[in-house]
């Protein structure tokens, strides 16, 4: 997103697409301090009920929210992530993330983001992204007041009953 650019609702973001490895599976849960075994551990997996190793919610929040600062760019912030999981991401399969502006005002972008794999859809849920100044100002009516920015506090939800 370049300086200028004007943002509005039904915009849709491009596509991201991350393949699926064990060692991106394994490294998201070690970085994240996430020593379940179900996420490193082929035959503890299975034992459980999967066919493999899967990725954490921690990962796929991080994965989340590069693709809106990818997009956004590095001066955005991340005010509101709200994902839910669905379908787990197993090694060798892709995750493709869309995401389409449902809302803009005061400086800030509603996302709403799917991410999906080959069984399905992944990753849903919303993020409000706080824009860069250059691009907020770009994204208001000609008339407007430059727009303020929201409290500096950052927050994530969780489905009910995760950590």
């Amino acid at each position: 997103m370049k300086a200028g650019d004007e943002i509005k609702p039904g915009d849709e973001i491009p596509t991201l697409t991350i393949p699926i490895t064990r060692t991106l599976i394994v490294a998201g849960a070690l970085a994240s301090r996430d020593y379940q075994d179900v996420h490193h551990d082929t035959e503890a997996a299975r034992e459980k009920g999967a066919p493999d190793i899967f990725m954490n919610i921690l990962t796929t929040n991080g994965l989340v929210g590069r693709y809106l600062t990818d997009h956004f760019g590095p001066r955005c912030v991340l005010r509101k992530v709200a994902i839910r999981l669905g379908a787990p991401n197993y090694p060798g399969d892709t995750m493709v993330l869309r995401g389409t502006v449902t809302e803009v005002s005061d400086g800030t972008a509603v996302v709403r983001i799917v991410g999906a794999n080959g069984l399905g859809h992944h990753v849903t849920g919303t993020a409000t992204v706080s824009l860069p100044e250059d691009v907020a100002a770009a994204s208001l009516p000609e008339n407007a007041a430059t727009a303020s920015h929201p409290e500096d506090a950052t927050t994530m939800s969780h489905p009910k009953g995760t950590q």
